[in-house]
């Protein structure tokens, strides 16, 4: 199966667009400064590594073609999003990759993008048509079946996204005979359907149009990854807010090929370095912290 270069649905039916961050390692503000907040802040430049020598096949691949194959989202404001007039990415998930490829030694201008469809991710990687993947990819035991991850870099959640004036909704406890909506296939979808939530469910083909229905009170919440909701937060803050209760478990991972330990190894480490020296915290008040929602540390990394 073919990757799909093209971004999803644009978002423009909020009346926003997502410009593009910094690139080419140079400091900047962060181009994720939505439209009436007021909020901007700095992103990390990050420094190119030089002569980076690890026995690592991927890696090794890379260097001989003189570029390195990413694959991510490009539909997701703030977290992985790719602008269909500039064909800018910006987002968390894409700081995160532009930071750990840096340190192997490649800057933004030698990365190549691939939009690549929560459905194929795993033949994606394993078959290297990407070298590795961020996009809110989660890490179970069933997917290290197939990929190995690095991480998790990132605590997700579902949670819930109401309009910003909502008061009744203040977690899962109170969707009882709301409408709540969310995509097709997804397993937030199939948890906020158990009865025990007592939910009147909407299911749409993208969460663009989910948030639409919101805007124009046609729903009463979203439901999806916390990560994902403070995009559409951070997009249009005053009119959206994330109540901020997650009621699932989602570990985000960096997915590369599953017998490549070295690199995997090297990703963990890369990682550990930029938590510890704050670059971590620059990328995330630079995307996703600008939809109100406050930094959390990042759950521990995990060796295997």
């Amino acid at each position: 199966m073919k990757l799909r270069r093209t971004a999803a649905a644009a978002i423009a039916v909020l009346a926003l667009t997502a410009s593009a961050t910094a690139c080419g390692g140079k400091e900047g503000t962060a181009g994720d400064k939505p439209a009436g907040t007021g909020k901007s802040a700095k992103l990390p430049k990050y420094t190119v590594a030089k002569d980076v020598k690890l026995d690592s096949p991927t890696l090794k691949k890379a260097q001989k073609r003189g570029k390195i194959v990413i694959g991510s989202k490009a539909d997701q404001p703030f977290l992985g999003f790719e602008d269909q007039a500039t064909q800018e990415r910006s987002g968390f998930d894409v700081e995160i990759a532009k930071m750990l490829a840096a340190d192997l030694g490649f800057s933004a201008d030698q990365i190549e993008w691939e939009t690549v469809d929560s459905g194929v991710r795993e033949t994606a990687i394993s078959k290297g048509k990407v070298d590795f993947y961020v996009g809110t990819y989660t890490i179970n035991d069933e997917r290290k079946k197939q990929v190995g991850f690095a991480g998790p870099y990132y605590k997700a959640g579902a949670d819930l996204l109401v309009r910003k004036d909502d008061t009744s909704i203040k977690g899962k406890e109170s969707v009882k005979g709301k409408k709540v909506c969310s995509i097709v296939g997804s397993t937030p979808l199939q948890e906020i359907k158990k009865p025990e939530y007592g939910a009147k469910i909407t299911e749409l083909a993208k969460y663009s149009d989910c948030v639409k229905q919101l805007v124009d009170q046609q729903v009463d919440a979203v439901t999806t990854d916390d990560a994902i909701l403070k995009g559409f937060a951070a997009q249009n803050p005053k009119k959206l807010k994330v109540v901020g209760k997650p009621f699932t478990d989602e570990p985000y991972g960096v997915g590369l090929n599953k017998d490549d330990k070295v690199l995997r190894e090297a990703f963990t480490k890369a990682l550990e370095k930029h938590i510890k020296d704050g670059t971590y915290k620059k990328i995330y008040d630079g995307t996703l912290g600008l939809s109100g929602s406050e930094y959390a540390a990042p759950p521990a990394l995990e060796r295997y």
